[in-house]
């Protein structure tokens, strides 16, 4: 099997500590399911938000084939903004060619209210070849949607999470 990665950075309209508390600090998801309506329909979390936490999220059909997003926190470090997971993706075609993924993500200060969302996906396919350029896009920027859905949520309703 090879192991394969692909990074990518995305400036996001919040700041450092805003994103990091909405979209990965704790296991209350109740700001997390707003911010992700119509992509997100339920989340169940066994665990505290730490390292061995699991989140389960039932996708929303609009989103595509993907049906269960399953994830399990590795490491967490609050005060680097930094989580690493592993994941499975119940559904859809890239999910259906994967062993194995992990992501990391750092959320990084980029002046007064702004962020830079860096992450990481190392993933290994069954058939040991990489994806393609057009499916690692797909694959990352899965994660990224995520990351934008609660930038988008949080420009909309300012103040909302103190």
């Amino acid at each position: 099997m090879v192991a394969c990665s692909v990074a990518e950075e995305c400036p996001v309209a919040v700041s450092a500590d805003l994103l990091w508390k909405v979209a990965f600090s704790s296991d209350d998801t109740s700001i997390l399911l707003k911010a992700c309506a119509g992509m997100i329909d339920a989340m169940d979390v066994e665990g505290d938000g730490g390292p061995g936490t699991v989140f389960t999220m039932k996708l929303n059909p609009a989103t595509g084939d993907a049906k269960v997003f399953k994830t399990r926190v590795l490491a967490k470090d609050a005060a680097a903004r930094m989580v690493r997971s592993e994941h499975v993706i119940e559904g859809g075609e890239i999910a259906a060619v994967l062993k194995s993924q992990e992501t990391e993500v750092t959320v990084v200060p980029a002046g007064e209210g702004a962020c830079v969302a860096k992450i990481t996906v190392d993933y290994e396919c069954i058939n040991g070849a990489p994806l393609s350029p057009e499916d690692q896009a797909k694959l990352v920027h899965g994660y990224l949607g995520l990351i934008k859905k609660v930038e988008e949520y949080l420009v909309a309703h300012p103040g909302e999470v103190a």
